[in-house]
């Protein structure tokens, strides 16, 4: 076998073993993967199907927040469409009506969308990154500038 043979080889068994690691990579992570949608994305149904793990943004409704013990249920909007929203657990100290709020979990049949974690703004000028351009877009957060 020639030195430029040798090389080739070299090269190509290189080639599969970091094809093999990023193949390997991608499957670890394929579950830990979690979309961000709209209200209007989940109304659409196109997108996201029920039982499937995603996470849904938008603004708490005015007047939609019930809460039993730990249970809480309230809507989330980005005033086009909404969707209510079921949790158990402890809510952030800044969730409240009006404000900005990113939920984590599953659609269930009947449209609900059930979360496991739920994440609100933390001062009165910030929206999460993926959820500015939405709001923006429809006309319903008209936030400060971050100049």
């Amino acid at each position: 076998m020639t030195r430029k043979q040798k090389r080739l080889v070299g090269i190509a068994a290189i080639g599969c073993v970091l094809g093999l690691a990023v193949l390997l990579v991608s499957i670890a992570l394929r579950d830990e993967i979690v979309f961000f949608y709209d209200p209007s994305e989940v109304v659409a149904g196109n997108k996201v199907q029920p039982g499937e793990r995603f996470r849904i943004g938008g603004l708490v409704a005015e007047g939609s927040v019930e809460k039993q013990d730990t249970a809480v249920s309230f809507t989330v909007t980005d005033g086009a469409a909404s969707v209510p929203v079921k949790f158990v657990g402890i809510l952030p100290d800044l969730f409240r009506e009006g404000q900005g709020v990113i939920a984590e979990g599953t659609l269930d049949a009947n449209g609900s969308f059930k979360a496991d974690n739920v994440l609100a703004k933390h001062d009165e000028n910030y929206i999460p990154k993926e959820l500015e351009g939405v709001m923006k877009d429809k006309g319903v957060w008209k936030g400060g500038d971050k100049s």
